[in-house]
This record gives C-alpha cells, structure tokens and sequence, in this order.
C-alpha cells in the first residue's frame, strides 16, 4: 500500500512540477512582453469574471453544438463510406480522390469556399464534417482490410452469419482503428470549427469572441477564450472515450489475442 502511494505521489509531483514549470515561463515572458502576452493570473481573473455571465455560458453552448453536430456527421458518413469503400472497389475508386483532395486542401480555402454557400452559423460544422470525415473513412478502411481473413474463412466454414460476422471478426479488427481516428479528429474538428468562426465571426460564438479580443488587442480575454477552447476539447474527447469504452473492452480482443492499435492516425 505503501508503494502505491509513493508510486502516485512521484507520479502527481512530476506532473504539479511540469505544470508549474511552465506557468512559471509563462509569468515570465509576460513581463517582457506586457502588451501582447498576458500573465496566467490575469488571464485566470479574466476567466472568472467571464463564466459570471450568462452569455458567455450561450457562446459556449452555440459553438459546441455545431462543432459536435459536425463530428458525428463525419463519424456516420466515414463509417458508411469505408464501408462501402471495402465492399465495392468501385465506391473505393469513387471516394478515394475526394478524400485526398479534402485531406490535401489548407482549411482556410475550405472556409472561403463555404462562405459563398451557407449561412456563417453552420460554417463551424460544414468545416468540422470536412475535417474529420477524411480520418474517420481512412481508420475504418484501413481497418477492415486488417481483418484476419483466416478468421472469415473459418466463418464461411461454420456458416456465420453477416451480423456475426460484423461483431465477432469485424469489429474487434476495426476498433482500434477506429478509436484512433476518433481520437484525432475530435481535436482537429474543434481547431477546424473554432477557426471557421473566427473567419466567418458569426454572431454569439467563440470565433467572433475570439476575433474581437484580437481586434481590440484584448490579450487577457484572447487567452482567457482559448483556455475554454482548450477545456472544452478536452472534456468532449474524455466524455466521447468514456462512452467508446465498452467498445474497446468488450470488443478489443478476439480468441484471447489482443489487437494491436494502428502505428498512426490519417
């Protein structure tokens, strides 16, 4: 008992030490440079007066909400398209080019492009779908062609059925691809999403706060917003992993052998 204490206590004074390591450097620049760097307690103050507010609880709200619609629109049409993807090689031919001209194009391009068609409300979640939706079919994709096809063959034998087949071979080769992915993109479709904002600075989300603390050189305020981008990310990639969980545990492993995960996300 003893020794787990220790273990957790080196382990949680490593981490107090890099965290106050840096705040420390932080302190520092920020009083060389006053204007454009505000100092962590600043910026905490700053915070704390804005979280008073309910408006500033309603940008939250609105951002999340389009930055999370996106991402579940990428999850469900990546699935279907490596799905379809791994079934037809002329779906394959088909989405493939899409994919690499998605993945290839700067997202700045992506958000100009998407201003001249939609409303600047839902741009954050038209840039969040293109963003994650590449990573999504490339994971599943790469996935399924992982299977063991000893495995689908000893299931032709005992005459399987689709679906399992699907729970019993399929998933397990897929999740930690899959869960890669999700991992991935969850942090590129609020960078995505909160970027198309400040571009398209609709009204009552983060972006326009965002572009109005850097109009007005409101440094305290730009940091203070983009620890609750940060936040935020954070909390909704935990929230998302602990909800995957079951899948990861339950599904992970296949006749006792563990699946190793990709060696990269797309």
């Amino acid at each position: 008992m003893a020794d787990i204490k220790q273990t957790f206590f080196k382990r949680d004074s490593k981490k107090l030490f890099v965290i106050f390591f840096w705040l420390l450097i932080w302190e520092l620049l920020s009083l060389r440079f006053k204007i454009v760097l505000a100092s962590p307690i600043a910026v905490l103050e700053t915070l704390l007066g804005l979280i008073i507010h309910l408006d500033f609880w309603q940008t939250i709200l609105f951002s999340s909400l389009r930055i999370v619609f996106g991402f579940l629109l990428a999850l469900i049409m990546g699935i279907l398209l490596a799905v379809g993807s791994y079934r037809s090689s002329m779906i394959s031919e088909l989405v493939s080019p899409l994919m690499r001209i998605i993945k290839a194009m700067p997202v700045a391009s992506f958000i100009i492009l998407a201003l001249m068609w939609i409303n600047t409300k839902n741009l954050s979640v038209l840039i969040s779908f293109l963003m994650v939706v590449p990573m999504i079919y490339a994971n599943v994709l790469q996935g399924l062609k992982a299977t063991d096809h000893k495995l689908l063959q000893m299931a032709e034998v005992f005459h399987l059925s689709r679906l399992k087949k699907v729970v019993a071979i399929y998933i397990p080769s897929v999740t930690p691809y899959f869960l890669s992915a999700v991992s991935v993109g969850m942090g590129f479709s609020w960078k995505a999403g909160i970027a198309a904002e400040v571009i398209g600075t609709p009204s009552g989300s983060i972006g326009e706060r965002l572009y109005e603390a850097k109009l007005y050189w409101m440094t305290r305020e730009l940091f203070a917003w983009t620890v609750v981008i940060i936040i935020i990310s954070v909390l909704f990639e935990r929230l998302v992993m602990l909800l995957l969980r079951p899948i990861h545990t339950g599904k992970g492993e296949l006749n006792g052998s563990t699946i190793n995960p990709p060696v990269k996300a797309v």
